[in-house]
């Protein structure tokens, strides 16, 4: 199981930046996939808890249902336009994917689902320093941290 201190410890920076966007703003996005394969998009809180990438689900949430049935997913920071003329301070956006692992209850009682990420990929998309060229940068478990510029 890759937990987010893995990448904190592999990248340091990168793991910061990429942090630092999930902690911008309280609500995220995440992908999980219904039961007949389609995919489902629902809102969700997150948190970086003892060097593991921590999310819920409130009790009977379809989200939820599809983590235990299916736990692939693909979680997005909260999404951050530029002002015009500004660009090269838009902060970019951040992704983590993986496999939800189920970790009980959010609380006690019948109150909803806890999941730890087992981590297989982060990506922080944003722009070079003369806000130019987009720059996509991923890491992997397997390969590593890679870049690439597109302009």
């Amino acid at each position: 199981m890759t937990k987010w201190q893995d990448v904190e410890r592999a990248e340091p920076e990168f793991a910061r930046r990429v942090r630092a966007l999930f902690d911008a703003h309280k609500h995220k996005t995440i992908a999980t996939l219904r039961a007949d394969g389609a995919p489902r998009i629902s809102g969700i809180e997150t948190v970086f808890e003892e060097g593991e990438l921590v999310f819920g689900s409130m009790a009977n949430a379809r989200k939820g249902a599809d983590l235990v049935r299916d736990p692939r997913f693909a979680l997005h920071s909260a999404t951050v336009d530029p002002v015009a003329g500004a660009e090269a301070e838009w902060p970019g956006e951040a992704k983590i994917s993986g496999r939800a692992i189920a970790a009980g209850a959010i609380t006690a009682g019948p109150d909803g689902d806890r999941f730890h990420a087992d981590i297989a990929e982060v990506v922080h998309t944003h722009l070079d320093e003369k806000a130019t060229v987009l720059v996509v940068e991923w890491w992997t478990p397997e390969h590593g941290l890679r870049r690439v510029e597109r302009e």
